[in-house]
Order: C-alpha cells, then sequence, then structure tokens
C-alpha cells in the first residue's frame, strides 16, 4: 500500500502499488471489482498467495475472509490502484482496515471482474446509487463519451460527503442527502429515480447499491420504461444487517427463488 487519501469525513481512498502491479490485468469496465483478501494474523501463507491451495490445505478458520470493492481507477503509468472505502467507525472489516492503513501495509487481492462500461450506442444514460456506488459512478463519468446526455442521482449522508465528479458527457448531478436517516432506507433514492424525466430514445441505465434499491427499480426500468436488458446493469452491493459472507448466502437464494418463479 502507498497511501491513504480523505476524500470526505466517511469515505478513504487506499492507493496501492509496488512490485505486484505487474501482475495486475487490468479490464474496460468502469464498475470493475476486486476481492480483498484478509488473513488470519500469525498465519503463514503461500507466497505468493494462492487461495485454492489455502482452502485445500489449511483448516477453515485460516481462509481469508473476503470483501468486495470496486476500483476507483487503475493508473498504469504510475503503477497505482485506487480503491474507495465507506468507513462509519469500527464496523466492519475491511473499512476500519482502510481508515488505519498506513504506507508499507501489505494488500492482497484478485480479481479484477466487472460488467459495465458506458455504451457508445446509447441516447442518454442514467446512474444512481448510494456511496457504495459512488467509486463506480464517477468512473463510469469519466468514460462517458463526450457530449452524450447523462442523468445521475447519487445518494449520500449529508452534503458533507458530495465528491467532485468529473467527465466529457452532459452531465446533470443530483445529489439526495439521507440527512439522519439511517443508510438502506431506499424508498427516497427509488422516488427520486421514478420522477427522473425519462428521455426520448435508448437508455443505458446503471443502478447499483443496498438490494432493496434494485428489487425496487427492476420492475419500473423493464416493464414501465422497456429498457433493454443489454442496457440494464442492476447490482446489489449489499443489504442492511448483513455481512457480505451473510450477503452473498442470500442474494444466491434469492436469485434462485426469482429464477423460479420466472421473475428474472
Amino acid at each position: 500500500m502507498i497511501r491513504t487519501e480523505w476524500l470526505t469525513p466517511h469515505m478513504v481512498r487506499v492507493v496501492a502499488g509496488g512490485s505486484g502491479f505487474v501482475d495486475f490485468v487490468n479490464n474496460p469496465y468502469t464498475d470493475r471489482y476486486v476481492k480483498l483478501l484478509f488473513l488470519t494474523p500469525g498465519v503463514e501463507y503461500p507466497n505468493p498467495m494462492d487461495v485454492a491451495e489455502v482452502r485445500s490445505s489449511m483448516p477453515r478458520e485460516h481462509w481469508p475472509v473476503t470483501r468486495t470493492y470496486t476500483v476507483r481507477y487503475v493508473d498504469t503509468s504510475a503503477g497505482e490502484i485506487a480503491i474507495d472505502f465507506v468507513v462509519h467507525g469500527d464496523e466492519g472489516l475491511a473499512a476500519p482496515w482502510a481508515a488505519t492503513a498506513q504506507p508499507g501495509d501489505d494488500i492482497c487481492f484478485f480479481g479484477p471482474s466487472g460488467a459495465y462500461a458506458p455504451s457508445q450506442d446509447a441516447d442518454w444514460h442514467l446512474l444512481a446509487g448510494d456511496e457504495a456506488a459512488l467509486p463506480a459512478i464517477a468512473s463510469a463519468l469519466e468514460a462517458m463519451p463526450s457530449g452524450h446526455r447523462v442523468r445521475v442521482l447519487i445518494e449520500v449522508a449529508d452534503a458533507t460527503e458530495e465528491q467532485p465528479l468529473i467527465t466529457a458527457g452532459d452531465a446533470a448531478i443530483t445529489w439526495l442527502h439521507r440527512d439522519g436517516a439511517p443508510p438502506g432506507d431506499v424508498s427516497r433514492l427509488i422516488d427520486a429515480v421514478k420522477a427522473e424525466p425519462w428521455l426520448p430514445g435508448r437508455a443505458n441505465v446503471f443502478v447499483h447499491g443496498e438490494s432493496r434499491l434494485v428489487k425496487g427499480l427492476r420492475s419500473y426500468f423493464l416493464d414501465e420504461r422497456g429498457v433493454d436488458p443489454e442496457f440494464l446493469s442492476l447490482s446489489g452491493y449489499w443489504r442492511t444487517g448483513l455481512i457480505e459472507d451473510e450477503f452473498q448466502a442470500w442474494k444466491k437464494t434469492d436469485s434462485a427463488r426469482e429464477t423460479a418463479s420466472g421473475r428474472r
């Protein structure tokens, strides 16, 4: 790890680099993400890390704990990868680590994966999400085709959590503030998305964040607005009250339930 940068009172950027950067294989997606690996202190692991070997040869309590985070940017000339973390005190595993990380600390991950980048073939773009989706939204805005119409809605805690966003697109950006409401109350953002004037032409839609946000807007985009599924990126990053391991298990169960009911 090279350095950390506090972007807002509750978002910190960790910039990683060093000799390990040569093994990083970038991809063209603006929602690219990595799986961070948190190791058990005092346990000797393979070097280089081999997760398959660890899981086959070591007890389960020594397996790395994984957390998924969006890559905010990759600077190939500097050999740097930036990842932004939302920090709420000592809650969680990855965010408290990021808040106290020091230059020289090791950071281990695998990836990146991803699936979305702004389409050149769209007539306009709609991006919406909460703090967890902000790095991907910011990355998408930077990659937006010049002059393309973009409508952006981002929910954050309050005005201090807003960040400057750069784009060559013709963007209208709306910040929504919870102002004391708990994270995960998605009704404000759902209402704002549905109230946003729908522009003519083919829409390229990106909505990521709390899982209820995605579920609350899926039928709106597909059934009411007729968005082409190929131009629709919906992804739940988290769910209130669940850590990532629990969320991933819930997500698999929910996906299977929706598939069985014919809703997907």
